[in-house]
């Protein structure tokens, strides 16, 4: 996943509204969204190594699912530095966490930082989201606002996070406060997830890649590209999933504490 919008405490009724793009290898196996045999995961999984890059706690019984508000992201780093063969799977991450019962803040902190890639993690629940990377960046919990993330340090302003945060304001965000119904926000939001606006020149990143690479992923949605080969006419990479992640608050209707249902729903490319 290459980019991570979240609206944090920003409406009552959707204490949580994350958007993403997923970045891969178009030849990387894949399963779409679905509800997982072996572990309480609701999400896309990673067919080759068994994690996943956005998902939620879910439980099925039967026809009933059952929920307990937690979710999260990985990112990968982009400095590079390439991973090694000995190095953990950063979809761990986000299942370890998933099916954890640990806060956000603690299961941060207990972290064997060294023993993955670069990431940026973002895990949370109904009451608290936190990041962190093993790039230098501690756990932090993200106050009441609008967070992007792509693959650099959580406070860079790249580009796209800069144009996805710019447009999220200005054409999401006004739809959410005006009405919180999906059927009434949602198509916009995917559309400000499909920009393929690329960086000018004189704003792209450095992260050790070539400026013409750098340039192709500069973009929030990044069109097939034969990504170290770029006179190559086979894409080899691209935006292949486009999600949307929800916390929904609602009255028990026992003791009128809130209840928050998560919903997350994607649409698949490649």
């Amino acid at each position: 996943m290459c980019i991570v919008a979240i609206a944090w405490q920003l409406f009552d009724e959707l204490p949580l509204v994350l958007l993403s793009n997923r970045d891969e290898f178009l030849q990387r196996p894949t399963e779409p969204l679905n509800q997982w045999a072996d572990k309480s995961i609701y999400a896309g999984r990673d067919k080759q190594s068994g994690g996943t890059w956005l998902g939620i706690h879910q439980e099925q019984h039967g026809d009933f699912y059952e929920q307990n508000g937690r979710w999260a992201a990985v990112l990968n780093f982009r400095d590079g530095v390439q991973a090694g063969n000995d190095e953990r799977s950063r979809g761990e991450l986000v299942t370890d966490f998933l099916i954890s019962s640990l806060s956000p803040m603690d299961f941060a902190r207990q972290i064997s930082l060294q023993d993955y890639a670069g990431f940026n993690l973002i895990i949370g629940d109904a009451t608290q989201a936190v990041i962190v990377n093993n790039r230098g960046h501690a756990p932090t919990a993200l106050h009441l606002g609008l967070h992007v993330f792509s693959n650099g340090q959580p406070e860079e302003e790249w580009f796209k996070t800069e144009k996805l945060r710019g447009r999220l304001r200005q054409e999401v965000i006004p739809l959410i406060a005006e009405n919180s119904a999906p059927e009434y926000w949602q198509e916009a939001a995917f559309a400000v997830l499909s920009d393929k606006t690329p960086a000018p020149e004189n704003k792209l990143p450095e992260t050790g890649v070539a400026k013409q690479i750098e340039r192709a992923l500069s973009s929030i949605y990044i069109e097939p590209i034969a990504l170290f080969s770029m006179d190559a006419t086979v894409p080899t990479y691209g935006t292949r999933t486009q999600s949307i992640l929800t916390l929904n608050q609602s009255a028990s209707p026992i003791d009128d504490d809130p209840i928050f249902c998560a919903q997350l729903q994607s649409r698949e490319y490649q």
